[in-house]
């Protein structure tokens, strides 16, 4: 079994926003079985939504559509549908109701008649109701095939795919088991892991699938399963990451479905009572950003200095002015001088401190763009090593932001 999905809306197409909603979507159907087999992005047309209508058709048994729901004029989704199914629009008095609530409860402006048109449906759909805003969701069943029609306001569809789509979809359909397993690995290239585990690919079984995902001083390994039979996939699974582990294992840092890697690191710190610092200049506050990003990071994480200047690093972080024009501002010795005191400061029991030209000229220092230098200081020590990642700016910052936590999590294990 599988789903199409369609995402209306000029501003996805013209770059103003990210279609978020189709990555969310399609995550939440693979979880429960059904395989997306194509997402397709449309501009607000009549025809243009009628040919992607009969186009999907011809491949899913679920063809899902976000966009184009709202009080506006250009919001034309359920009046095409009422077209493409030679249907009529009623009024669904639960939904009028609802609206009329939401206005009273919620919004100063007075309601309008443009807002009670939202409760308007075609009559041979299904109302699911979006408890967070006015325009109801539309489950239409035609010659055995699934219509569902969503808000694209993402914290609405996601109400609506978790609450109400999803739970029809499985009652509706025998499904298969789809299990994932992603390996995240730090510090060999795609290409290097490749070549260490080769038998070890060629001899996984037809229904184990095996991708590669590479990013900014990382690679992922995703192994999908599919089948009718879960404890024969997890089973499997379970010895093929065995296998797996005896090959890489240096190299794996855990799995992506339970933790991240700077997760990790706070689970590790929090569990030993230990305690962190930061002191960032090429980085911009990254590393800090990540961290705190997860509840609870309070308990682990001192806080950060974004010490951007050269005489921010003076003045903030205390650092020697003739070290800095001694070792020059984008050194080892310098990177090492930030963990130490940011460390010393927050009075912390590790610290990280990055230094470098992310370009795209070369600043303050006389390094060339892409070269980093990332400390940790630790109870017991101080150290650091140099990289030279790219001459693209967002690139060389992401990799220095994943290496800072890789050079962390080795000396916490």
């Amino acid at each position: 079994m599988n789903a199409e999905i369609i995402t209306i809306g000029d501003e996805i197409l013209i770059g103003q926003i990210i279609d978020s909603n189709s990555a969310f979507i399609a995550k939440k159907l693979n979880k429960i079985g059904v395989e997306v087999y194509q997402i397709t992005s449309i501009s607000d047309e009549r025809q243009h939504i009628r040919n992607a209508l009969d186009e999907a058709r011809k491949r899913a048994d679920i063809i899902i559509i976000t966009g184009g729901l709202g009080p506006t004029k250009d919001d034309i989704t359920k009046h095409t549908l009422c077209a493409y199914f030679n249907d009529t629009l009623v009024r669904n008095d639960t939904v009028l109701k609802h609206i009329e609530e939401l206005f009273a409860k919620y919004i100063a402006t007075p309601i309008s008649d443009m807002n009670r048109q939202q409760a308007f449906v075609p009559s041979r759909s299904e109302v699911l109701m979006n408890q967070y805003g006015t325009a109801p969701g539309m489950w239409i069943e035609d010659k055995n095939q699934i219509f569902v029609a969503m808000p694209g306001v993402p914290y609405e569809m996601k109400n609506l795919v978790e609450n109400e789509v999803l739970p029809r979809l499985q009652k509706r359909f025998d499904r298969p088991f789809i299990i994932h397993k992603t390996v995240l690995t730090y510090g060999l290239g795609e290409s290097a892991i490749a070549e260490r585990i080769e038998t070890w690919e060629d001899d996984l079984p037809t229904y184990i699938k095996l991708a590669y995902l590479p990013s900014l001083g990382r690679v992922r390994l995703r192994l999908s399963a599919r089948g009718k039979d879960k404890t024969l996939l997890e089973s499997k699974l379970k010895s093929c990451l065995e296998e797996l582990h005896k090959r890489i294992g240096d190299i794996i840092v855990g799995f992506e479905e339970e933790e991240t890697i700077e997760t990790r690191i706070g689970n590790l710190l929090t569990k030993e009572n230990k305690t962190l610092a930061v002191a960032e200049s090429c980085t911009g506050g990254r590393i800090a950003q990540l961290f705190t990003t997860n509840a609870g990071a309070s308990s682990f994480f001192k806080g950060g200095a974004v010490t951007y200047a050269t005489a921010s690093k003076i003045d903030i972080l205390g650092i020697d002015p003739k070290h800095i024009e001694r070792y020059s501002v984008t050194s080892a010795e310098i990177a090492e001088a930030m963990a130490t005191k940011v460390r010393e400061k927050f009075d912390s029991d590790y610290a990280i401190g990055t230094t470098g030209n992310a370009g795209p000229t070369k600043g303050d220092g006389d390094v060339e763009v892409g070269t980093v230098f990332i400390a940790i200081a630790t109870p017991e020590k101080v150290f650091s090593k140099k990289y030279v990642f790219s001459n693209l700016r967002e690139r060389t910052i992401g990799k220095a932001v994943n290496k800072a936590f890789e050079l962390l999590l080795k000396e916490l294990i």
